[in-house]
């Protein structure tokens, strides 16, 4: 099974870090998240990776080159020409997954203790077009799922919108959790995408849902960090030696 990671971000949020280097090369003890999270990866057999560049990429490569890849098979996806948010960076690389029945997409930026390999079984067994990880924690945007777990809408309970619009009404006993980062993905899903140039993968799954199975991956519990302030890196570091 291929792989890819979201690198591409500014990383506005770790400033000032990010006034000169990308944020997937901020360091958690010494390791930098892109480094963990290939090392992560090559945990559940996965030794072959497309990593998505714009911010600062000649760093992002350079450390690569210089580490070869940590021991993974690693491609680069180049978008200095225009960041293209998680959808657009996928569509455009969909070649890469060419002759594969699924793979794995995980943001840079985060740092977790979830336990892919039995993610991966889960999506294996049921077949969706993707499965996504979540857990029931505090933030503003939320997936919405049925009881069985399929994806429904989503909500922003900050402002109250809905997409679809209004989706609680219509349909009873939405749960609401919230998105991890990490999606196991079928690929038949990359021709599906008929979206262009810049767009954000949550879109993707709401324009598909009503059509197609999406399921969720209830992973609360586990350790979970979003590395995307600067006070997040000192509790990774408490956590990820």
């Amino acid at each position: 099974m291929k792989a890819m990671i979201l690198a591409a971000g500014l990383g506005t949020r770790l400033k000032p870090w990010t006034d000169h280097h990308p944020k997937a090369l901020a360091l958690v003890n010494g390791k930098s998240l892109l480094e963990r999270n290939i090392r992560y990866l090559q945990q559940f057999g996965i030794q072959e990776l497309l990593v998505n560049v714009h911010h600062f990429a000649d760093q992002i490569v350079e450390a690569i080159e210089k580490n070869k890849g940590w021991g993974s098979k690693i491609t680069i996806s180049d978008e200095t020409q225009e960041v293209l948010e998680t959808g657009g960076g996928l569509k455009k690389a969909a070649g890469y997954f060419e002759g594969e029945e699924d793979f794995v997409m995980m943001n840079a930026d985060i740092l977790t203790q979830l336990d892919l390999g039995a993610m991966i079984r889960q999506h294996q067994q049921m077949k969706p077009l993707a499965t996504l990880a979540v857990s029931d924690r505090n933030t503003s945007r939320y997936f919405l799922f049925d009881s069985e777990g399929s994806l429904k809408g989503w909500r922003n309970v900050n402002t109250g919108e809905e997409k679809p619009f209004n989706i609680s009404t219509t349909i009873a006993g939405l749960r609401q959790m919230a998105f991890s980062g990490i999606h196991v993905i079928n690929a038949d899903l990359l021709r599906l995408i008929s979206r262009e140039g810049k767009f954000s993968m949550v879109d993707v799954y709401l324009d598909l849902c009503a059509d197609y199975q999406i399921k969720s991956y209830d992973h609360t519990g586990t350790v979970l960090v979003d590395v995307g302030k600067p006070e997040s890196i000192l509790k990774a570091e408490q956590i990820f030696t």
